[in-house]
């Protein structure tokens, strides 16, 4: 897969993560949405998954605790916003009003 594909691929990734987030009552965890991501035909390893986890909280838009190996998440408004398309942030696909 060429170089601005994956780019786009996890750009698509990060904005799924957040709907998944943010369709949630009150928090999730990293193992879950690993295997949300893959069943949404995003292919993901758990690590990846984190990775790009720990990227969306720098962004401000989750909030992260870490128990054991395990990444509990909860969305940030800065993120609703996003998630709901009301807001871009470069890095992240930008779909108004989804």
């Amino acid at each position: 897969m060429a170089k601005k594909e994956q780019q786009v691929l996890r750009e698509m990734m990060r904005f799924v993560m957040l709907r998944l987030v943010n369709g949630t009552p009150r928090n999730t965890n990293s193992s879950v949405l690993s295997m949300q991501l893959n069943g949404a035909g995003y292919p993901n390893t758990k690590d990846q998954a984190k990775s790009e986890i720990r990227w969306l909280e720098q962004q401000g838009l989750l909030e992260v605790e870490e128990v054991e190996s395990v990444l509990i998440v909860s969305i940030t408004e800065r993120g609703e916003d996003v998630a709901n398309g009301l807001a871009k942030v470069d890095g992240i696909a930008y779909m108004r009003g989804a």
